[in-house]
């Protein structure tokens, strides 16, 4: 959750005088970091909305989540490395308050040393012959793991590595053969047209193929890593600061605000490509229909791009080689302004491609509705909300309430009888849009209370007098539905007005962020990036947080995430839960929700398909809790085989269909006839659709809301 948040100066006057520098505009990336580092602590200590003490403690928790996230797998660094940055352990408090880079220098620097080494270390490796008899295990665990004392314990273990990778490509090609196999046999059966390929390879061919994809994977990697910056190492490094402030609060360099700025807005401008790196070249993905890339005629999917030329008077930079996010930003730029491809194609031939940059949206980031035509014979409308997005720096832009107010218009003309509000991996995004989506269904009314750092609480209040769908409302959750989502969903529940049905709770992110851009407290021009700094916590209506707890459904149904580690509650940093008191709000009576939540309870009891979901859910659960795992080829193909016994009773899983029929609207069958990608899009979204048990019950349960209203 987030907010376009004006800071207030009444608010800021004493902390900015603290905050405000004058430093020069830095000669080196040196400079640069070390101001970045000074104003990111002075910007978390006064307006985090939950200062830490900055001190040997806080010191200990930066140190250990560093290396969580540096090396996590405990690959890289060495127990004598380990050794000597621990001599630092108690001193990184200090070190962000005076912008001082010893730490990070001597971390990043040993980081890159060790990558070099490992880097021949593999191909020292795949020089030899390597075994797949002996009896060797790799420890899966992290927690489990202890970093390698010397190097030849790091050689034994990156080989273990390698061996798991071999076996995995090995067991993926033995799949592949038996669903080829399958096919085939299938073909010949019913007599039938054999166009199938089946060639399989013995186990030495297997061996041999494997060994070289994964000889390939791992020199890509370090390709990859080497490429990489050091400055984005010092991303990291400032997150590990800010991220034990809590989760949520981060810090943002200027190329990852543009992305986060990309996504929220659900528009980029550019030319309409995906840009795939593969072998140390850039190919060019799927063209988006009606972008410039497409409307060229000239540029298809799979030609490599050689260089880009970003403006008319720019030099073309040759683009061999480098990572895909550095050719992308060459790529994008400001609107109607040309840019030039030089790409080769697939005969060999080279071309220069020009193109004009347009706003290309994002589609997968707005809303979008289908009628479904339920077996009772009755009509109602399904909206699937990504997330809640908006654009403040376009008055004109999309944004999530608009965009459900559009759909519901249109499934109102095809008469349908309820709404189902899909909500399920849906993240959040900006709290304004929860109140206006609330006035969609309902009267005006106090939506969401918020508290500050300073204990400050303030009500906001729906204003929209004018609902314009008053009919039966459910909205699925599940444990990725978090903030904005969790808001919407309590809202709807504390009056009554909605049904929650999915997951037994939501994420659990009761805290509202807003970007502090750090030039504004330093006296020059340049970039220094952005906080996303956690500066609110809000509550419920009844004045209960979200936090931790999340949404606790109405009608809870369990999936996959149940059973993992997925929400705010297992983060070691998280705030806290708490309580406020409760605001004025009138309860509405729309329905029975005892006798909603016993109807279900009878339906999913008897559906095999859904009992048969959570087993299979369990039992992956209880596969990616294994500590251990044997690196013998033959014991591995035995343990591959026991479990590809207990997956052959879930295969019915992928056989379902809910028995839901689908239709859309005449514009949309229109446009398909124009637009490949959307037709594209649209056939595996309503397939998915169809093999979808929770949305079989969130009609069920919609049209029982109906016939009791």
């Amino acid at each position: 959750m987030w907010k376009n948040f004006k800071l207030n100066k009444f608010l800021l006057l004493i902390p900015l005088t603290s905050l405000m520098f004058c430093f020069n505009s830095p000669k080196n990336d040196d400079e640069k970091m070390q101001t970045i580092m000074v104003s990111v602590k002075n910007t978390l200590s006064y307006l985090h909305y939950s200062p830490k003490a900055i001190n040997d403690a806080y010191s200990k928790d930066v140190y250990k989540h560093y290396f969580e996230l540096v090396d996590p797998a405990k690959r890289y660094f060495l127990q004598s490395d380990m050794d000597e940055f621990g001599k630092h352990e108690t001193k990184l408090d200090d070190y962000i308050g005076q912008g001082d880079l010893i730490f990070y220098k001597l971390t990043i620097d040993r980081l890159y040393q060790r990558v070099d080494e490992i880097d021949k270390i593999t191909q020292d490796i795949f020089s030899k012959p390597i075994s797949l008899e002996e009896d060797d295990a790799l420890t899966l665990e992290p927690k489990l793991k202890k970093v390698p004392a010397n190097k030849q314990e790091q050689y034994n273990e990156w080989k273990k590595y390698i061996k798991y990778n071999i076996l995995q490509e090995i067991e993926s090609m033995n799949s592949k053969e038996e669903a080829q196999k399958e096919k085939k046999d299938s073909v010949q059966k019913y007599k039938l047209k054999d166009t199938i390929k089946y060639q399989p390879l013995n186990q030495d061919q297997k061996i041999k193929k494997a060994t070289d994809e994964v000889k390939d994977l791992v020199k890509d990697t370090f390709t990859r890593f080497k490429k990489r910056k050091k400055m984005d190492w010092f991303t990291v490094y400032m997150n590990a600061y800010t991220e034990v402030f809590d989760p949520h609060t981060n810090y943002y360099s200027p190329k990852d605000k543009e992305d986060f700025d990309t996504q929220f807005t659900g528009k980029v401008i550019g030319i309409g490509a995906i840009i795939q790196e593969k072998k140390g070249n850039l190919y060019l993905g799927a063209l988006t229909i009606g972008a410039p890339a497409w409307k060229s005629k000239q540029l298809s999917e799979g030609d490599k791009i050689l260089k880009v030329k970003s403006k008319p008077k720019d030099d073309a930079v040759n683009v061999v080689g480098m990572l895909s996010d550095e050719a992308v930003r060459l790529i994008r730029g400001e609107k109607g302004t040309p840019v030039t491809l030089t790409v080769q194609k697939k005969d060999g031939t080279t071309k220069d491609v020009t193109m004009i940059r347009e706003e290309v949206a994002i589609e997968d980031t707005f809303a979008r509705s289908i009628v479904v035509n339920s077996p009772n014979g009755k009509k109602y409308g399904f909206i699937n909300l990504p997330s809640f997005n908006a654009d403040f720096e376009d008055s004109k832009g999309r944004n999530a309430s608009d965009d459900i107010k559009n759909e519901i218009i249109k499934l109102k003309e095809q008469n349908i009888e309820g709404i189902v509000l899909d909500l399920r991996n849906n993240g959040g995004g900006s709290l304004t849009e929860v109140g206006d989506i609330m006035g969609l269904f309902m009267d005006a009314g106090p939506y969401v209370q918020v508290k500050d750092g300073n204990g400050k609480i303030q009500t906001l209040k729906n204003k929209n007098e004018t609902p314009i769908w008053t009919g039966p409302l459910v909205i699925m959750q599940n444990e990725l539905s978090a903030s904005a989502s969790e808001i919407l969903a309590g809202v709807m529940q504390d009056y009554g007005r909605a049904m929650i049905i999915g997951s037994p709770q939501s994420f659990g992110k009761g805290t509202v962020q807003t970007f502090v851009d750090l030039n504004r407290f330093l006296n020059t021009e340049d970039d220094f990036g952005s906080l996303k700094l956690t500066i609110q916590k809000f509550y419920r209506i009844t004045g209960e947080s979200t936090q931790r707890k999340g949404i606790v459904s109405d009608i809870q149904m369990k999936d996959f995430f149940t059973y993992a580690e997925v929400g705010e509650r297992y983060d070691d940093y998280a705030l806290a839960w708490d309580k406020i008191p409760g605001t004025k709000f009138e309860k509405l009576n729309y329905f029975n929700i005892q006798a909603l939540e016993k109807a279900s309870a009878d339906r999913m009891a008897k559906n095999s398909n859904y009992q048969l979901l959570l087993e299979s859910a369990q039992w992956r659960e209880k596969l990616d809790k294994e500590e251990n795992i044997t690196l013998n080829i033959n014991k591995f193909n035995e343990l591959m085989k026991q479990r590809k016994a207990q997956i052959e009773k879930f295969k019915a899983l992928s056989k379902f269909e809910n028995g839901l029929k689908f239709m859309m609207y005449p514009k949309e069958i229109e446009r398909e006839k124009k637009d490949e990608a959307f037709k594209k899009k649209s056939e595996m979204w309503i397939k998915n659709l169809k093999k979808d048990p929770y949305l079989q019950e969130a009609m069920n349960i919609v049209s029982d809301m109906g016939a009791k209203s």
